[in-house]
């Protein structure tokens, strides 16, 4: 399931808050996963984690699909780059994350909108709001777009590390939400998008909601 190269965030609860960090899965020998040095999505300054700590892990399939098991660092190896061991329940142990359970996040990204099969001429817009498994899109009252359309997104993600990451998604209208001004929302459910992609589209959420967070700001 879980494959060398996927990106993992890992979760490190306390008493009254949390830490996320992101890092990549580097070899696994059975039940021991052998991760590079977790990098805190907040700071961007790399973790050094006790032998011991219990964390939540998180990572997202070839196919899209977005799991999550429960893990403790079982210890730290030198390699050919210095690792951290975590351990691994096994398949039979993954949680299986539905797209509702996802983080979303209202914010406003710049995205480039394609029809798939020609239906309507390409536009720009922003989101109303972003997930790993969708996005609100705002458009006319004019616009073309309408229910059950597939459509590909290119979203302009803006990273905390300064960097924009470019990333398209294939999706459908799933409804049209009418607005009282002269804007509408377009619900878009992603689907068939890569691992790779979803996961950079998860991280870009976890670091938008932890600066919010930040800010004082509800999220």
């Amino acid at each position: 399931m879980i494959k060398i190269g996927d990106n993992i965030i890992l979760e490190h609860k306390y008493s009254d808050s949390f830490e996320q960090y992101k890092c990549k899965l580097v070899e696994r020998k059975g039940n021991d996963l052998y991760i590079d040095y977790p990098v805190n999505l907040k700071t961007n300054r790399t973790v050094f984690l006790l032998e011991g700590t219990p964390l939540k892990a998180n990572f997202v399939t070839e196919s899209g699909s977005h799991y999550s098991f429960t893990t403790e660092v079982k210890g730290r190896i030198k390699l050919n780059i210095p690792m951290v061991i975590l351990s691994y329940p096994g398949k039979d142990h993954l949680i299986k994350i539905q797209r509702r359970q996802y983080v979303r996040v209202e914010t406003s990204v710049d995205v480039a909108v394609h029809s798939a099969k020609g239906e309507f001429a390409p536009f720009t817009t922003v989101t109303d709001d972003i997930s790993a498994g969708g996005a609100a899109l705002l458009i006319d009252k004019k616009s073309n777009l309408k229910q059950n359309m597939e459509v590909e997104c290119w979203f302009v993600l803006p990273m905390q590390n300064g960097e924009y990451e470019y990333r398209k998604f294939l999706g459908k209208v799933v409804r049209i939400i009418e607005g009282q001004t002269h804007m509408n929302k377009a619900s878009v459910q992603f689907f068939d998008s890569s691992g790779t992609d979803r996961q950079m589209l998860l991280r870009f959420c976890f670091e938008r909601q932890l600066e919010m967070k930040k800010k004082g700001l509800p999220v």
